[in-house]
């Protein structure tokens, strides 16, 4: 067993709170996408892609288990919704597009959590990571310019991919059974949208959130 493990179980078998609290809530914010941009030299010039996203809409509803005063394990669902602007010119056929999508994602992920304060203090700040599986679902919504025969992405597409999520947050403590959270996450994976830009362009997708709420002791 590794060095990690022993930590937490010695913690937990020395907590004078050793005793599991389940728990369970909702946080709701906002949710921001990483842009990226693609491009290629050809004898004509240069080929360009990118694509725009704008805040969109946000929720994380969990439950889990406080297993000690400074470890806990937490189930996660989670969901944002956003605005994309795709756009691409092709120098060597003459061609452009800009088209507006609406994408969203539906994740699952398991996290352990780690406290910096006991389970009785008022303030108890947190760090959280683990990982899970997200489905990425993607429509356009109108075509906004176009020129030549553009290769224009499909009008619907969509993917389930792993991904790594990171997080902090703040409990504070309002009642012995309800407590106010804020979080901010970043959920890491293979970038979809970028597939479908041409030229694709080559970085990951970081999906960042803002989250406030409340979880509720039981």
């Amino acid at each position: 067993m590794n060095r990690g493990v022993w930590i937490l179980l010695l913690s937990c078998g020395l907590s004078a709170s050793a005793g599991i609290t389940p728990y369970a809530g909702a946080i709701g914010g906002i949710a921001t996408l990483s842009a990226d941009a693609g491009s290629q030299i050809t004898a004509q010039g240069l080929s360009l892609s990118t694509y725009s996203p704008a805040n969109g809409g946000a929720l994380n509803a969990f439950a889990g288990a406080h297993l000690c005063n400074y470890f806990s394990v937490q189930a996660n669902y989670i969901w944002n919704e956003n605005d994309v602007v795709l756009s691409a010119t092709s120098p060597s056929s003459g061609s452009f597009y800009q088209q507006a999508r609406s994408t969203s994602h539906r994740a699952f992920v398991a996290d352990l959590l780690v406290y910096f304060r006991p389970k009785e203090s008022r303030i108890r700040p947190y760090l959280g990571a683990g990982g899970g599986l997200t489905h990425l679902s993607s429509d356009a919504t109108a075509l906004l310019n176009s020129g030549g025969t553009p290769a224009v992405p499909p009008s619907s597409f969509s993917s389930t991919r792993p991904v790594f999520r990171s997080h902090v947050g703040i409990d504070l403590k309002l009642n012995r059974y309800l407590d106010f959270r804020y979080s901010f996450s970043e959920t890491i994976g293979k970038n979809d949208i970028s597939k479908h830009l041409s030229p694709s362009a080559p970085r990951r997708l970081a999906n960042f959130q803002n989250l406030f709420g409340f979880v509720i002791r039981f």
